[in-house]
């Protein structure tokens, strides 16, 4: 149902070669080149500048190419959710989540599951990424998401979501004229940590790395198993966290909480679904599916 041309647009806008997208979606490079051609026409525009057999996007191809990516995406969604009305799906699909994924990330998502698969069954094992993936291995849960960027070999690990961890304070009198700090007046600030397992603490003992700073060299006051404690020992003390910056949106919203810049600590990391290798089919592949469908909801 999608136009054609579009999704050859997109294809060589991303990979900035007519040839390289004739090989990407098995048409001719003639045939490429003519869906370009009646795209410039319909909005009486150039698209691609060519220069020394470089292939560059011209301004208007920016702007289509923002809109372009927004509809081919509705169409996928449209062909999914179609399909979905001649597949009816049951019985049991047991989830394990870290806790930051299942306090801040699964609940609508969850809720927007149940609605489509009403006979599935979901159950949900919520505990550090750690357990989680023993609870995998030892079968007590069909499939888990994990956050962190430790990856293990004997397990198989599938991007969900992007995420970024920031170093976060209530706001009163001793922050009110800070916004940054250096990596040196970090390791003296009083902090409080996700418990060692988590893959929030991973992430920051990862990014310390580059400064040669290890956990010990830290002044950790608290380690709490939750970002929901660390919240609410942050605004009763003067104390610094460590969390995702998707926990505390509404607080920064309310201007409770403020975001403390530690200069080149950079903590980006992945949300991902972890599986056994060789049991990715079932529900947990109906589950994969959907939550990659609804993503950009999150």
């Amino acid at each position: 149902m999608s136009d054609f041309r579009l999704k050859v647009f997109c294809s060589v806008a991303k990979n900035l070669s007519f040839t390289k997208a004739s090989q990407e979606l098995f048409i001719s490079q003639p045939a490429i080149s003519k869906h370009i051609r009646e795209l410039e026409v319909k909005y009486n525009t150039r698209l691609f500048d060519r220069v020394g057999g470089k292939v560059s996007l011209t301004p208007s191809a920016r702007i289509l190419l923002e809109h372009s990516q927004i509809i081919m995406s509705e169409y996928a969604r449209l062909d999914y959710e179609m399909n979905l009305l001649n597949n009816e799906y049951s019985g049991e699909l047991r989830l394990g989540a870290s806790t930051t994924i299942a306090q801040y990330v699964l609940p609508p998502l969850l809720a927007r599951f149940v609605e489509k698969f009403p006979n599935v069954r979901l159950t949900l094992f919520n505990s550090n990424s750690e357990e989680v993936e023993r609870a995998l291995e030892e079968h007590r849960i069909d499939i888990g998401l994990v956050e962190g960027n430790i990856r293990r070999p004997d397990l198989k690990y599938t991007l969900f979501l992007k995420d970024e961890l920031v170093c976060v304070v209530a706001t009163g009198e001793r922050w009110k004229n800070c916004d940054e700090l250096s990596i040196e007046e970090f390791r003296h600030v009083p902090l409080v940590l996700r418990e060692r397992g988590s893959g929030t603490l991973d992430v920051l003992i990862s990014a310390l790395e580059k400064f040669n700073v290890k956990l010990a060299d830290l002044n950790v006051s608290m380690y709490l198993g939750s970002t929901e404690g660390i919240k609410l020992y942050l605004k009763n003390s003067e104390c610094m966290g460590v969390v995702s910056v998707r926990s505390i949106s509404e607080e920064l919203y309310s201007g409770k909480f403020k975001v403390i810049d530690v200069e080149g600590l950079d903590m980006n990391r992945e949300f991902n679904f972890v599986q056994l290798h060789g049991q990715e089919a079932g529900l947990s592949a109906v589950f994969m599916n959907f939550a990659h469908h609804y993503n950009n909801k999150l």
